[in-house]
């Protein structure tokens, strides 16, 4: 991370001499881990909505390859696999943010949980509307319930890939290339759903490190 992401977390010099000798699993997994307990404990305690903006707008400005390089490889069911997650579910929303919609409100139409509740967009949700809903999610982990925030994002997911997977049926004949895709995007958001939910869990048990 850059110089100018101190005000945020200050983390110290060992602990990034440490991860950056790559070497050791070990002491990689040790940094994720305080780096994600740092950043959260800093802002939570004290949830100023500037430095909450700059979370949330963090991988605008600087990309996703700093927090890759702190939590991509952290256990799904962890507190850094859970924050890497979010950002990667805000980023894919993003930089699809109409495609992703449109599964969205696809799902919407065929799902039967109340998971279209849970998520918390309007109806119907276009691509706005689904930008939106990802910024807040992000920033719930801030400032807001945190198990609640994973919760809507694993109900997003979920509905999510109900959409992807009910657009892999509709393509199956004509474009069956098209289809597969869709259906590898269902089984990743449900794969993603699955473990937000347990880092939910995990959280409301305080056991999620």
């Amino acid at each position: 991370m850059s110089d100018r992401f101190h005000k945020p977390a200050l983390f110290t010099s060992g602990m990034f001499e440490a991860f950056m000798g790559g070497e050791d699993p070990a002491q990689i997994s040790r940094v994720a881990h305080e780096t994600a307990r740092a950043l959260l404990a800093r802002v939570r305690d004290n949830p100023d909505p500037e430095v909450v903006a700059r979370l949330v707008a963090f991988t605008d400005e600087h990309g996703i390859d700093a927090l890759a390089e702190l939590w991509s490889r952290s256990n799904p069911k962890s507190l850094p696999g859970a924050l890497w997650r979010i950002y990667l579910l805000r980023l894919l929303i993003r930089q699809d943010a109409e495609g992703t919609a449109y599964l969205y409100q696809r799902g919407t139409e065929v799902i039967t949980s109340i998971d279209p509740v849970v998520a918390g967009a309007p109806t119907p949700a276009g691509p706005a509307e689904i930008t939106e809903l990802a910024d807040r999610i992000l920033r719930g982990l801030f400032e807001g319930d945190f198990a609640v925030a994973l919760d809507r994002a694993a109900a997003f997911c979920r509905v999510a890939a109900a959409g992807a997977a009910s657009v892999a049926d509709d393509r199956d004949v004509l474009d069956p290339e098209r289809a597969s895709e869709l259906t590898t995007r269902a089984l990743r958001f449900t794969r993603t759903a699955d473990e937000l939910g347990a880092c939910a869990r995990l959280w409301r048990s305080d056991s999620l490190d």
